[in-house]
């Protein structure tokens, strides 16, 4: 059965094609005017690209909503022959199914974007990595790779500046933490995937030890629009801090679950009553966006715009986008042992309050609040990756938004 997709925009972005049907076939692809993006693109200087991500704002879609255009330009100056671009496909998430559905019905707008990339940061060779638990998204990543190959899009010269590009797919590894970049890379590499210290960053040093640029599927997915209608466009969307739009992914508990793609900035009370038509049953209790690795949004906190720096401010995030109600049904107490129960599996162990503090503060029923402050301010301070500063943050939000709650859980 197909989940609701629907742009909820005017001038989608991303649902553009997807929103009226499955698009993975090249030619379905190219009569939407596919490919017409990275011939434009081709016509332009390397540079001109980097620049035009760069005006545009376009910020990662991945959750740490880093600026696509600076990474571009960090990896475009980097010395080396030989550079890699890494689109992470590890959606892993709870409740978020975006880049499932762009890899399974739209792969190609992926490749687009990856190939303009390619070109305007000098890379030769990229991978896409999909999680495990997608096998229809990866026969359809395959299957597009093919077809581009076939049409002489793939690893052959391209346009005047005879760029070439060769791509292959990589299955994760089944770890949520191989989700951060360099996780991911250490598992392309065959190596086990935690975090690697930085400097240097992937962009000087990433994947078998040459620069590196790691964009997410949605990331990429936004870059021919971009490279259609100008930064300037693309500029004019969302928000002064957050330009474009953004897939948010809507679970079971709303009345109308599915994807749908929003205007930035948008505020999060339109997200539940208007997109998901409110609750099917019960009382929301708490929204929780962007995954485990941030914090949850109380109910008198609904007006707060849909945008990066307006959900940092009060400790949540946009992250990838799964948004995920909590009703009445489950206590806090109850998602306090289910967050890090999920954060101690998950855990690559690398880190010891990760991977001790965590099995700790799944049972907060034996920890006094002064033990539950010193465990969740460890792992702020000593966490090597976004995983355990994630899990603090879903901490201090329960701390500042449900304190009487957390209270009645510790000993």
């Amino acid at each position: 059965m197909r989940p609701t997709i629907r742009a909820a925009c005017p001038g989608p972005i991303l649902l553009e094609r997807v929103a009226d049907g499955d698009h993975s076939e090249l030619s379905t692809y190219a009569r939407a005017g596919g490919y017409r993006a990275l011939e434009r693109a081709l016509d332009l200087q390397p540079a001109t690209l980097v620049d035009m991500i760069r005006r545009a704002g376009l910020r990662g879609r991945g959750g740490a909503a880093f600026s696509a255009g600076r990474k571009w330009e960090a990896v475009a100056a980097a010395s080396g022959v030989t550079k890699w671009v890494v689109v992470n496909g590890d959606e892993g998430d709870p409740g978020a199914y975006s880049d499932r559905i762009l890899l399974e019905q739209d792969p190609h707008a992926v490749l687009e974007g990856l190939l303009i990339a390619s070109y305007a940061v000098g890379a030769s060779h990229a991978v896409v990595y999909v999680r495990r638990e997608y096998p229809e998204a990866a026969a359809a990543v395959r299957r597009a790779i093919d077809q581009a190959r076939d049409a002489r899009l793939l690893s052959s010269p391209l346009g005047a500046a005879r760029h070439t590009l060769d791509v292959d797919v990589a299955i994760g590894h089944g770890s949520y933490v191989c989700g951060e970049e360099t996780a991911l890379l250490n598992a392309l590499e065959g190596r086990r995937g935690e975090p690697r210290l930085r400097p240097p960053y992937p962009a000087a040093a990433g994947l078998f030890g040459v620069p590196t640029l790691v964009n997410n599927v949605e990331t990429l997915a936004n870059v021919p629009w971009i490279a259609r209608h100008g930064a300037s466009h693309y500029r004019r969307r969302g928000t002064s801090d957050s330009a474009g739009t953004k897939l948010v992914s809507l679970n079971s508990l709303f009345r109308r679950p599915g994807l749908y793609e929003v205007e930035l900035g948008l505020p999060l009370r339109a997200v539940v009553d208007d997109l998901g038509h409110g609750l099917v049953d019960g009382r929301l209790t708490a929204l929780w966006v962007g995954g485990p690795l941030s914090g949850v949004v109380p109910p008198q906190l609904l007006e707060t715009p849909l945008a990066f720096d307006a959900m940092r401010a009060i400790g949540a995030s946009v992250g990838h986008g799964g948004v995920v109600v909590i009703d009445e049904h489950t206590s806090i107490g109850e998602l306090i042992e289910h967050v890090f129960e999920f954060g101690a599996f998950e855990s690559c162990g690398l880190c010891t309050p990760c991977r001790l503090g965590t099995r700790r503060l799944a049972s907060p029923g034996r920890l006094t609040r002064t033990e539950w402050t010193r465990l969740t301010t460890a792992l702020r301070a000593a966490s090597l990756c976004g995983f355990g500063n994630g899990l603090a943050d879903f901490a201090a939000s329960i701390e500042r938004y449900y304190a009487e709650e957390l209270d009645r859980c510790l000993a």
